[in-house]
């Protein structure tokens, strides 16, 4: 069945077959390297608290908001059609997707402005290279190693999440100096999948953010008339008002705007396909230029919609309550715990790093609700 599935693979995917991992392991027939990566995302202790850190809203705010889990399965699912599509690795493109996010502080963004802040002076705080923390050091689940011992190819499109890496002063900062063993090209550009995954994650949050936005009464649809793309979509679905439900409308609206993402991104990729001249993988590691990319049009929508939420949604006043009563909660907790860590934490369990460090990991691992509840216990 694995033979059959290589076999059939486009030339520009990564095979079904890993290059290596850090640490040798025996294989196994019921299911490819990537396969098994995924399986390890899925499992991990970091994948299930995705459940209860904030998307956008405090994860105490109601049911019905995304999380961060829901978020990474949105992901995985657009980027699974993508490379269906494409006749990609999917297993690969769907790793990608479930594990980017697994860095992510309480609160969101909020969180992750606060734990920069207080280890401003220990190396700083990045949720992108916390995902690499938790996947190489924190996951505890192997007698043999510590972390997952994930793929290198895994590893590789994690880390370009957001392309090439170009400084490495931060990574190194947190990982420490040539932490993966000259293993991986930072230089080369991410595979198809890898860059799949990334552009799945704007589509997701993009249209997802929206709805959640639009169910919360934060704005309306007449607030979104302006935007290129949206205005023909929203004038379409709102004539059928008169005979379902705003809710209802607003799904289908939604649906529409990702299905013309997705279809964006196949068009605008199999242009850039033909532009670069790519002929192969190595094609494409060696390539500058995204090649899995919005067009012009949808570019200018994309940057609009980002401007938008950020200026209805994500600076609201009713959401920055939340997201400064986080940041309140985060910069009590590092402190208070470094006064004495031992008081809460078992060092034992963590890596040879800096109390500094362990306490950043400590909280950086917490779900909205534990970071509350502790907070009222020590305050």
């Amino acid at each position: 069945m694995q033979k059959k599935s290589i076999r059939n693979l486009s030339k520009f995917a990564v095979p079904l077959m890993s290059k290596e991992r850090f640490f040798k392991e025996k294989k196994t027939d019921l299911r490819n390297d990537f396969q098994r990566d995924r399986d390890r995302i899925i499992h991990s202790t970091a994948f299930r608290r995705l459940k209860h850190k904030t998307q956008v809203f405090v994860n105490t705010s109601g049911d019905h908001f995304r999380t961060r889990i829901t978020h990474s399965l949105e992901v995985s699912q657009i980027a699974r059609t993508l490379s269906k599509f494409f006749n990609l690795n999917e297993d690969l493109s769907e790793t990608l997707s479930l594990a980017h996010d697994l860095g992510h502080t309480p609160f969101g963004h909020a969180g992750e402005e606060v734990l920069n802040y207080c280890m401003k002076d220990y190396g700083g705080f990045d949720h992108n290279i916390q995902t690499l923390r938790i996947i190489t050091i924190l996951e505890n689940r192997y007698y043999e190693f510590k972390g997952l011992n994930l793929s290198i190819e895994t590893l590789d499109g994690l880390i370009k999440h957001n392309g090439p890496v170009k400084d490495l002063t931060k990574l190194n900062k947190i990982l420490g100096n040539n932490f993966f063993k000259k293993k991986i090209d930072f230089t080369l550009n991410s595979s198809l999948e890898a860059q799949i995954a990334s552009i799945s994650d704007d589509i997701a949050y993009n249209s997802h953010d929206l709805e959640d936005g639009l169910k919360s009464g934060l704005f309306n649809l007449n607030h979104l008339r302006n935007i290129p793309v949206l205005n023909k979509i929203i004038s379409n679905h709102t004539k059928r008002l008169k005979n379902y439900s705003i809710d209802l409308v607003i799904r289908q609206i939604i649906r529409e705007i990702i299905n013309e993402m997705v279809r964006d991104v196949i068009e605008t990729t199999k242009k850039n396909i033909k532009l670069y001249k790519i002929r192969s993988l190595n094609n494409i590691y060696k390539t500058k230029e995204q090649i899995v990319a919005f067009s012009e049009k949808m570019k200018k929508f994309d940057k609009e919609i980002k401007s938008f939420l950020k200026q209805k949604m994500y600076f609201h006043k009713s959401v920055n309550s939340n997201t400064n009563y986080g940041k309140k909660v985060l910069t009590k907790l590092f402190f208070k715990i470094k006064k004495n860590p031992k008081k809460y934490i078992n060092i034992k369990k963590y890596s040879d790093s800096s109390t500094e460090r362990i306490i950043c990991d400590y909280i950086a691992g917490m779900t909205d609700r534990y970071a509350i509840n502790l907070y009222n216990r020590i305050k």
